[in-house]
C-alpha cells in the first residue's frame, strides 16, 4: 500500500516536472506511471494510476493543467486514460517471468507506450471532433500527438527498462 501511494505522488508530481519542448508538453507522468506498472505489477501498477486519475477528477490539481470534473472534456485526456492501461499491461508483461531481464522490460515499456498514445490519440480525435466542434486530420493528430513527442517518451523507457532492471529483484524480495 505504501509502494502504491508513493506512486500517486510521484505521478502528480510528474504532472508538473515539464521539460520545454516546441508544441508538445513533456512531462515525466509516463516515466512514473510505467515505473508502476514495472516495480507494483500490472493490478496495482493500475489501482496507483486509477488512484490518481479519480483524485484529479475529484477537484486536486494533479494533472499537468489542473483538475475536476470537467477534466475529461480535454482533449488530452485520454493520454491520462491510457496511462492506467498502459501502466497495467506493462507490468502484466514484465511481471510474467521472476526476474524479468533488460529486453523483456523494455518490451513491457514499449507496449504500455503504444497503448497510452493509442487510447491518447483516438480520445483527442473524438473529443476535437464530438466535444469542441473542431475536428482535427489524421496527419495533424499523428504529427503532434504522436510524432513530436514520441522521441522523449522513448528515451523514458529505456530509463524506466533500467530502473526496473534493478529495483524488481529488491521489491520482490521484500527489501522495499
Amino acid at each position: 500500500m505504501i509502494l502504491c501511494a508513493m506512486f500517486v505522488a510521484l505521478i502528480a508530481v510528474g504532472a508538473f516536472i515539464k521539460i520545454p519542448v516546441p508544441v508538445v508538453p513533456f512531462t515525466l507522468q509516463y516515466l512514473f506511471t510505467m515505473l508502476a506498472g514495472l516495480l507494483l505489477g500490472g493490478k496495482k501498477g493500475c489501482l496507483a494510476v486509477c488512484i490518481y486519475i479519480v483524485l484529479g477528477l475529484a477537484g486536486l490539481p494533479v494533472f499537468a493543467q489542473g483538475g475536476g470534473i470537467g477534466y475529461i472534456f480535454q482533449p488530452s485526456f485520454g493520454y491520462i486514460i491510457g496511462f492506467a492501461a498502459g501502466a497495467f499491461v506493462t507490468g502484466v508483461i514484465a511481471n510474467s517471468v521472476h526476474k524479468p531481464g533488460y529486453q523483456r522490460l523494455l518490451a513491457a515499456d514499449f507496449a504500455g507506450l503504444a497503448i497510452v498514445y493509442l487510447f491518447g490519440m483516438v480520445y483527442y480525435y473524438f473529443i476535437s471532433k464530438c466535444y469542441l466542434e473542431n475536428p482535427i486530420g489524421l496527419w495533424p493528430l499523428f504529427l503532434y500527438c504522436f510524432l513530436l513527442a514520441v522521441p522523449g517518451d522513448i528515451l523514458l523507457c529505456i530509463l524506466g527498462a533500467m530502473i526496473g532492471k534493478r529495483m524488481i529483484p529488491l521489491i520482490q524480495e521484500g527489501r522495499l
